[in-house]
């Protein structure tokens, strides 16, 4: 504020006020007299509000008080004493009329004993090499007829987007999630304490027997919020790229139809698929360390082209996309910079 009254004479109020990202409008109300004279008293204003002619009385509102209060109504609605006092041909007030007072009482509030959820926290993983975090999913295949379907486990890893194991099953139930699951540590050797499984909250990634199997692998599970699909993105965003393949049938004819199907895809997808999240490489390129001379070679083949035609490089000599060095879930927000203005 005191900045911009300075600099006002000199470039302007508008243009100080842009400068300092100010609104004119808080600096005006700040310089009116009636603000001043309520700031000085407090902040309230000095004349009273008065009440409305057709406001009840204060003994009216004692009145409707203890009716409300009464052992006949202390357990009823404002809409049902409302209602059962007009079948009985009197009327103190209406309904809106019932809560302000009870609210001005400090006596609004829900009587039923309701569910309360709890505050879910959001999950905020990093990870910063490969099987730090990985995330799984299971979604469903249609099968031959309505009401079939296969269910499609996937873990991913969410560093280098490598699918470090899947199974298709007929059932979704805990024992298969727990089997895939040991046998994928076991085949990445994973130690205690290296990993994160991150999974949304359906009834087997909650399951106790497999939270019992993560514990003794020591390995530590997260979960996503309720309704928040955001919370697990990776797998989701895989599943729409296995879905939105070409040649990704409408129904599967069988069992082994499905697994026919994804085994050359995950073969794609981990060995041949350039990922976008992943500076271009494959999943398996990152997955098994092999990114930085994957990378070293593109610069040359750049270096060389540039040589070749400067004139079609603008600017600079190119390099390809570099490799992100961490990949987030829910990553933190930066805290709110300070304006400094007084």
């Amino acid at each position: 504020m005191q900045a911009a009254e300075r600099l006002a004479p000199e470039i302007g109020l508008k243009t100080a006020c842009s400068a300092l990202a100010l609104p004119r409008a808080t600096l005006y109300r700040r310089r009116s007299p009636r603000q001043s004279a309520e700031s000085t008293q407090g902040g309230a204003s000095s004349k009273p509000r008065p009440s409305p002619p057709r406001a009840l009385t204060e003994p009216e509102r004692q009145q409707v008080l203890d009716i409300l209060r009464s052992e006949r109504f202390v357990d009823q609605a404002p809409h049902q004493v409302y209602a059962t006092l007009l079948d009985e041909e009197r009327y103190c007030c209406s309904i809106r009329t019932m809560y302000r007072i009870l609210e001005a009482n400090g006596e609004v509030k829900e009587r039923r004993d309701q569910l309360r959820h709890p505050a879910y926290a959001k999950p905020e993983l990093l990870a910063e090499a490969p099987n730090e975090v990985w995330s799984w999913d299971i979604t469903k295949l249609r099968g031959p007829q309505k009401w079939v379907y296969y269910y499609l486990y996937v873990i991913l890893d969410i560093f280098s987007r490598y699918v470090v194991g899947w199974m298709v099953a007929n059932r979704e139930c805990t024992e298969l999630a727990k089997r895939l699951i040991e046998e994928t540590v076991e085949k990445q050797s994973i130690r205690q304490g290296q990993l994160t499984i991150h999974a949304d909250r359906g009834s087997a990634m909650k399951s106790k027997p497999l939270a019992m199997l993560l514990s003794d692998l020591g390995v530590a599970k997260t979960h996503s919020r309720p309704h928040v699909s955001d919370d697990n993105p990776f797998s989701e965003a895989q599943f729409k790229t296995l879905k939105y393949r070409p040649g990704f049938p409408d129904r599967f004819g069988c069992l082994e139809d499905a697994r026919g199907f994804c085994r050359p895809f995950f073969h794609w997808y981990n060995h041949e698929h350039r990922h976008t999240g992943i500076a271009l490489l494959t999943p398996a390129v990152v997955h098994h360390g092999q990114a930085e001379e994957v990378l070293r070679a593109r610069a040359m083949v750049l270096h060389q082209a540039y040589a070749a035609h400067p004139e079609r490089f603008v600017g600079k000599v190119p390099t390809p996309q570099p490799l992100p060095e961490a990949a987030w879930i829910n990553p933190p927000k930066p805290p709110q910079g300070e304006s400094g203005l007084q």
